[in-house]
């Protein structure tokens, strides 16, 4: 028998693949790893900044804030109630509203 011969069988496959170290476990998982850095930074990070300054904006509301609500109603808070906002949407309409369900403060339009 040849030396060629002799790595062909099962035997000398298996003698072949334990000769070649392969990478360590930790070098297997640093792509990975990588990515998830890199995916906290891109992504979750700034979706808890967002929430934070919605969180603190909700907190400060006071009558007569203009706002508008997730659903595209504009209107003036006359009223706060624990979780609860009373909003005038027209003269003599009033609407009782979740706070979690007002968007943001109206943006005053620029005079030039």
């Amino acid at each position: 028998m040849t030396m060629t011969s002799g790595m062909m069988t099962p035997g000398g496959l298996a003698l072949a693949a334990q000769a070649a170290p392969g990478p360590s476990g930790f070098a297997l998982f640093l792509p990975l790893i990588l990515i998830m850095v890199i995916f906290y930074f891109l992504m979750i990070m700034p979706q808890q900044r967002r929430q934070k300054k919605i969180a603190a904006m909700l907190q400060e509301l006071k009558n007569g804030d203009k706002v508008i609500t997730n659903s595209g109603i504009y209107g003036t808070i006359v009223g706060l109630e624990g979780d609860t906002v009373q909003l005038r949407i027209a003269e003599q309409v009033k609407i009782k509203i979740s706070r979690n369900a007002i968007g943001g403060l109206q943006v005053e339009p620029k005079e030039s």
